[in-house]
């Protein structure tokens, strides 16, 4: 709360590096972390995120962007039963303020809230729905081939609002866990949860997605990747090497 006015003690600063962003033709949006929960059961929790939220959609309409810049959500937890934490979610929903109505999109998770869950929600909501291709592996008890499932959510945006997906690639490699027992380490190897996401995009199968599962349709790509930048740098050469054509 102590923060809460930094959006416009920052303005000029937030609207020159909007223009920049549109200069560079660059699509920026943001991801409010794991906490941030509009349909939590806990009412303090549930208030914070109305309020997160609001400060997320000044910050872009501050920086000046267009409507593709969205804030975008996961629907929560599933207290209670899906049912009650749908409705909780679009009664936070509906308190938020018009403005952070328009910049709010919604996505599919790894553990509840599958695309056939989200999809009727995005529709009471009126707001779009950014697919998450390895959360849909994740989490999709109807086994929707990826091209459906892709169709689906690419037609929750409107016309004029280029949509767009998260991409990434599930984490490969081992880990050690070190145990003390008494003056022996033991150690073991650790394998990766399938939801966590790899420091680079697997360039073979991106390809096969772009060649398959993404022919005809137009959207962007977002890449969660901890390698960042570097991530989308190297997936760009390997890419390349292949003969693969990327628009800028």
């Amino acid at each position: 709360p102590g923060f809460r006015n930094q959006v416009d003690e920052c303005s000029d600063e937030l609207a020159r590096i909007g223009a920049r962003a549109r200069e560079l033709d660059v699509r920026l949006s943001t991801h409010p972390g794991q906490y941030t929960v509009l349909n939590s059961d806990d009412e303090r929790v549930a208030n914070l995120a109305v309020v997160e939220l609001e400060v997320q959609a000044e910050m872009l309409d501050a920086m000046g962007l267009g409507p593709e810049c969205v804030v975008v959500l996961h629907v929560g937890g599933g207290a209670g039963n899906k049912e009650a934490a749908t409705d909780r979610f679009v009664r936070g929903f509906d308190r938020l303020s018009d403005a952070a109505k328009r910049r709010l999109a919604i996505e599919n998770d790894d553990r509840t809230f599958s695309l056939l869950d989200v999809l009727p929600i995005a529709e009471r909501i009126g707001r779009p729905v950014v697919w998450d291709i390895l959360h849909h592996h994740c989490n999709d008890p109807k086994a929707l081939p990826d091209r459906e499932a892709l169709e689906m959510a690419l037609s929750t945006w409107r016309d004029e609002v280029t949509p767009k997906i998260h991409f990434s690639s599930q984490r490969l490699d081992l880990s050690e866990r070190k145990v003390k027992r008494g003056r022996r380490v033991e150690r073991a190897a650790v394998l990766p949860q399938m939801r966590a996401h790899a420091d680079l995009i697997d360039p073979m199968s991106f390809e096969l997605f772009l060649r398959h599962t993404a022919t005809g349709l137009d959207f962007d790509v977002m890449l969660e990747a901890k390698g960042k930048d570097l991530a989308l740098i190297r997936l760009r050469e390997q890419l390349s090497a292949r003969g693969v054509s990327l628009p800028n």
